[in-house]
């Protein structure tokens, strides 16, 4: 019997992103008998500085570069990620060659106490949250809230509901049904009041492009109506300079066989929230993104993004 092939997936150590690197790794193996794939877990510089915002280290980018240069290196044949992590900007030699099916795009409350909505938080209600985009529009309905900022994977965050003394903390719903959370009070957020991040929900597959036997492995992974969704939030957010500093949000849907894009920018304490949609045909996504940036960067999105590139640089 032929020795089957070895390809290496690179994923970090939290218990989500091994839970997501082996959901990939069952598919792929399913789809292709004669390869194995084994996880090589690899440190990235998020996981090494756990109690400092990402915006002031350099943003959600740091969940990846590690694996990225092992990517390019050839010590690793792919990585997952969720694409809400996924920079903008891809490195040159790389490519996100799949995108999953997306499962519940929404943010979620887990609270201390049972809650009905947002607006039944107690009076300067402690929230936890790692994101300026949670934080900018939590506070925009709530402006009494106090956030506080919270760093860590997904297990620690829930348990500094308790040890940290909070009313409630925001998640990605997706991470918690991924891990299979139990117990909790659990308040999904209608995209209405918080809007998602781009991406969100969805992984990513991420190779080398000239590694063409990789990419056909990969590629019936990849979910025609989520990718063409999330490259329309992706053009959005890039048309409009998203950074690690700024708070906006872009999400698409697919409506009567055409696209339906709906992005948010806010400043950090909620005072100054844009909103915005546009739809149109499919195959205009992409087109249908950058349009919908123009808008709202005509209607002072830009001063909007430089007043916060101003406030976090001080």
């Amino acid at each position: 019997m032929a020795a089957k092939k070895v390809i290496h997936l690179g994923t970090r150590g939290s218990r989500l992103a091994v839970i997501q690197s082996e959901y990939i790794k069952r598919r792929i193996m399913a789809l292709n008998p004669d390869v194995n794939i084994k996880l090589l877990t690899i440190k990235t510089t998020a996981d090494k500085f756990r109690t400092t915002p990402l915006y002031r280290i350099g943003g959600k980018g740091l969940f990846l570069k590690e694996i990225e240069d092992a990517l390019l290196e050839g010590k690793v044949d792919l990585a997952v990620h969720s694409m809400k992590d996924v920079p903008a900007e891809i490195p040159e030699g790389l490519e996100i060659a799949a995108i999953t099916e997306r499962m519940d795009p929404r943010d979620a409350l887990i609270s201390k106490e049972p809650l009905p909505s947002v607006e039944h938080l107690p009076k300067n209600a402690r929230v936890a949250t790692s994101s300026l985009r949670r934080a900018s529009q939590l506070r925009h309905v709530r402006p009494d809230i106090e956030v506080v900022p919270i760093r860590g994977n997904l297990d620690t965050r829930l348990r500094k509901i308790t040890t940290e003394n909070l009313d409630a903390i925001v998640l990605a719903m997706a991470g918690i049904l991924r891990i299979n959370v139990k117990d909790i009070h659990l308040l999904p957020m209608d995209p209405n009041l918080c809007l998602p991040a781009a991406g969100q929900g969805s992984l990513g597959i991420e190779v080398r492009k000239e590694d063409a036997e990789v990419r056909n492995l990969v590629s019936p992974l990849n979910d025609s109506k989520a990718s063409t969704c999330i490259r329309a939030e992706r053009a959005c957010l890039q048309h409009l300079g998203a950074e690690c500093y700024t708070s906006m949000a872009a999400f698409a849907e697919i409506k009567d066989a055409g696209i339906h894009l709906r992005a948010v920018v806010a400043d950090l304490n909620g005072k100054r929230l844009l909103r915005d949609e546009a739809a149109g045909d499919l195959k205009d996504f992409e087109s249908i993104g950058t349009a919908l940036a123009e808008r709202l960067l005509s209607r002072g999105a830009k001063e909007i993004i430089e007043e916060m590139k101003q406030s976090i640089a001080h």
